[in-house]
This record gives structure tokens, C-alpha cells and sequence, in this order.
């Protein structure tokens, strides 16, 4: 093929570049199979420890045997599959219609840790869970009820809050990021030797290399499936190097059964104030991924459309998360991970979340599949998820770039992010705060950092006039 016909061909395979983003595929562009599978395979890999690590860490505090905590993990596989192609699909007017990942959101597990545990030790770990997702369930219709009044609150989660936390959920998983890179968080705890070895700094830092490297490619299926190539290579360097055993999938059922409602269900106020409570701000930090998602993908972040996008998103995070308590799960939000592999690979059509929904139910259907990715060293991933965590601070910047930043609005931005970098970085500031759900609620950053952008956006008086007439003035 001639360089002029090849020109000719990829310009009818690709959509034009529209800007400095560099994005290939468009929200309703239908990508090749081939480049849609790649796409979302990068996408399962950017996500998979955020979704696989909270069912991990809930099951060992409640001292789950294997088979109890592998049939959780697995339904939760399965469930942000369902709930990713809710989502993007947008049925009625349940899901953004965006390519947003869902998965189980970390903001829960101190309510439903606490909660489980409050219950497990009056009677057994079966009982727990049957609270813990009869309390999702019920909770759910929270964000379901929040979903259909977000119209009424654009004068409060404005561009400037929710560019504070888009980039505060950037920030904020920078340190996860960095933490993976030298090990993860279980060596760091109970293998310090081992944490920022020279092995896994140099693992970490070929996969970051590889993934830029591709990124600056012309080569648009070098750049799509970059995430993929480097995560490969790193894998395959991990097991030369003796640091995968593949002898525990030997342990592993083939095929898994969904069964929904397996623990039973059940129901405490305690335990439901603590989860509802962070079913409000997970709908905040779903706004701002969804914006996020907005803007990487070139559709508006602002107006009619915009708000139909973030209230049948929120809707989608409701409803997904009461199936996610039916089938055994916990609480599914929209991922931020996802907005960085969007910007990596230029492609933001939403179709290639229905591969991404496929390839999570058979990982869920398939504990063996879901166990080879599960297996991948913490330093591999860790070498990917710096540099998109990276992107989505990037994101959010670029929104509060976006609009004019006045006293005021430079005000709001310094206090949020201020207050918000402060407890990730010193989160001992809180060990007084009692009742413990308080602490829980603003350990988080993104949530400190959000509800202080809200307060302040609310309290601090507008100077339109002010403004009307320093504007007036200088032209």
C-alpha cells in the first residue's frame, strides 16, 4: 500500500483529530472489534485493583473463608460489568451515555467495615453481610433521589467545584499510584525491606516508560493498545523473574453461579445512616468523574445536555448500586481511572464500554481469568495508574482553567484543595474526631476537599456588579 493510499485509509478509519487532545474515536463513533477490544482491555486493567481491592479488604476483616471471599470478589467483577454497560448504554434515563466504568468505590469501606464488624461480633460473618447489603440496597435510593433534583443545584456544584474535585481525585490517587510502584500497600506494611526495591522501582518505571513512549507514536493502534504493551511486558518480566505464582488458580472453580440475595438481607439504622451518609458524597465525586469523562471525551460541561449526562449517571450509580447489594456486592460509583486510559488512547466511544462490560462478567463468571489479573505484581499496575491518575489531576485543572477565576473562585480553589491535600497527607488531624463515622466521612480528601468547595461556593457573596464593571472598564 502506497503512503498516499494508506493516508487515505486511516483518515476513513479514524475520525479527525478535533484538538490538541488528540482524540481518534468519539462518543458515539463505532470503533473495529480489534481496536474496541484493545481499548477496553486497557481499561479492565487500569480498573481491575480498584475494583477487585475493596471486597478484598472487607472479606479480611470479617475473617471470610476462601470460598465465601472468592464468591464475593468474583460478583463483584460481575457486577460492574452489568453496571459499566447500564452506564454507557443509558437505558430511560438510567446511565450518562458516556464511556464510564463502574466499579466498587473505596469511600464505603469504613462504614461498611465498621458496621459488618459491629454486627459479626454478636453473631457471624454470614449475618454481617446480610446487613451490610440489605443497608446498600436501602441506601441506594438515596442517590436515586439526589439524581433527580442535581437540575436544581447548578448554582452549587458549579464548573469551579467540580474542577476542584476532578482535580482532587487526580491527586488524592497519586500516592495509591506511587505506593503500587514500590510494592504496594501489603509490603509496605509487613515487608518494608522489600517496599521501593530497586526490582520493583525498575519494573515500575519500564511500564511508565514503555506507555509514554507509545503514547508519542503516530501509530494510532500503537497508542490504543500502549496500556496493554506495557502492562504485558512488565507482567512477563515479573513472572521471569519469580515474582507470580500461578499455583493457587489450581484452587479455583472454573465457572461461577451468580446467586442473588445469598447471605440473606437484613437491616440496622446504624449501619445505614453510616452507608447512606456516603451514598450523598459519592454522588458528589460522581459528578465530578462524569464531568472529567465530559470533557476528555468533548461533550459539554455545561448546560442542558451536560446535566442530562450527570443526573442519568448518578441514577445509573443508585440503581447500579442496589443490583450490586442484590447480587452480593457493595456500592458501585463511576471510576476516575477510566478518564485517564480516554485521554492515553484517544478513544472516548462509548461502544467500547460494552466490550468493557463483557470482559468484567466473564472475569466474574470465571475465577480463574479473574485470578491471572488478580495475580499481576502491584509494581506492573502501579507503573500504568501513576501516569493516569496523573491525567485525571490534569483533567480537573483544565476545567478550573476553563472559567474565569476571580478573588472569590481563587478563594474557594485554595481553601478546597488546601483542606482536602491536607488530611490525605496528614490524615492523623482527625484521631479526635468522634463518632467515628465523622473521621470516616472526612478522611477522604475528595469528600473534605468537595463539601468545603460546596460550603464556600454558598457562603461567599458573588460580585457580579463588581465584576460587570471592572470588565466594563478595561475595554
Amino acid at each position: 500500500m502506497s503512503m498516499t493510499a494508506e493516508s487515505i485509509a486511516a483518515s476513513a478509519d479514524e475520525p479527525e483529530i478535533r484538538d490538541e487532545s488528540g482524540i481518534i474515536y468519539g462518543l458515539d463513533d463505532r470503533p473495529p472489534v480489534a481496536a474496541s477490544f484493545f481499548a477496553a482491555l486497557q481499561h479492565v486493567l487500569a480498573s481491575l485493583v480498584g475494583i477487585v481491592t475493596p471486597p478484598i479488604i472487607i472479606s479480611n476483616a470479617l475473617g471470610l473463608d476462601v470460598s465465601d471471599a472468592s464468591y464475593i470478589i468474583s460478583m463483584t467483577l460481575f457486577v460492574s460489568g452489568i453496571a459499566t454497560f447500564i452506564q454507557a448504554k443509558r437505558i430511560g434515563p438510567v446511565g450518562s451515555g458516556l464511556l464510564a466504568v463502574q466499579g466498587t468505590s473505596f469511600a464505603f469501606l469504613g462504614p461498611i467495615i465498621g458496621a459488618a464488624i459491629a454486627v459479626k461480633n454478636q453473631s457471624d460473618p454470614q449475618t454481617a453481610l446480610a446487613v451490610v447489603f440489605g443497608c446498600v440496597m436501602a441506601g441506594a435510593f438515596i442517590e436515586i433521589i439526589i439524581s433527580r433534583f442535581l437540575h436544581l443545584a447548578q448554582k452549587i456544584i458549579t464548573p469551579v467545584v467540580t474542577g476542584v474535585v476532578v482535580t482532587l481525585i487526580g491527586l488524592t490517587l497519586i500516592k495509591v499510584g506511587l505506593v503500587s510502584m514500590a510494592g504496594g500497600f501489603y509490603v509496605m506494611n509487613n515487608v518494608p525491606d522489600a517496599f521501593a526495591s530497586f526490582r520493583n522501582l525498575g519494573i515500575a518505571f519500564l511500564v511508565l516508560g514503555i506507555i509514554v513512549a507509545l503514547n508519542m507514536s503516530r501509530n494510532q493502534y500503537l497508542r490504543m493498545s500502549s496500556i496493554v504493551i506495557g502492562l504485558g511486558v512488565g507482567y512477563a518480566l515479573a513472572v521471569a523473574l519469580g515474582m507470580v505464582n500461578f499455583s493457587s488458580l489450581t484452587e479455583l472453580p472454573p465457572f461461577m453461579v451468580p446467586v442473588p440475595l445469598k447471605y440473606g438481607i437484613d437491616f440496622t439504622w446504624g449501619a445505614f445512616i453510616a452507608i447512606g451518609l456516603i451514598y450523598v458524597i459519592t454522588a458528589i465525586e460522581s459528578i465530578g468523574d462524569l464531568t472529567a469523562t465530559s470533557m476528555i471525551s468533548k461533550q459539554p460541561v455545561k448546560g442542558p445536555v451536560y446535566m442530562a449526562r450527570i443526573k442519568g449517571g448518578v441514577l445509573a450509580d443508585g440503581v447500579n448500586s442496589f443490583l450490586a447489594g442484590f447480587m452480593n456486592s457493595f456500592p458501585n460509583t463511576t471510576f476516575s481511572q477510566n478518564n485517564g486510559v480516554i485521554q492515553l488512547t484517544g478513544v472516548a466511544s462509548r461502544y467500547v464500554a460494552y466490550f468493557i462490560a463483557g470482559i468484567l462478567v466473564v472475569m466474574g463468571l470465571s475465577p480463574v481469568m479473574a485470578g491471572f489479573f488478580r495475580l499481576m505484581p502491584e509494581p506492573v499496575l502501579g507503573g500504568a495508574t501513576i501516569l493516569m491518575f496523573g491525567t485525571v489531576a490534569t483533567a480537573g485543572v483544565k476545567i478550573l482553567a476553563s472559567q474565569k477565576l476571580g478573588n472569590r473562585e481563587t478563594l474557594i480553589i485554595a481553601v478546597s484543595l488546601g483542606l482536602g491535600l491536607g488530611v490525605t497527607m496528614v490524615p492523623e488531624v482527625l484521631d479526635r474526631f468522634a463518632p467515628a463515622e465523622i473521621k470516616n466521612v472526612f478522611s477522604s480528601g475528595i469528600t473534605t476537599g468537595g463539601l468545603s468547595a460546596i460550603v464556600l461556593n454558598l457562603l461567599l457573596p458573588q460580585r457580579k456588579s463588581q465584576d460587570s464593571d471592572a470588565a466594563s472598564t478595561d475595554s
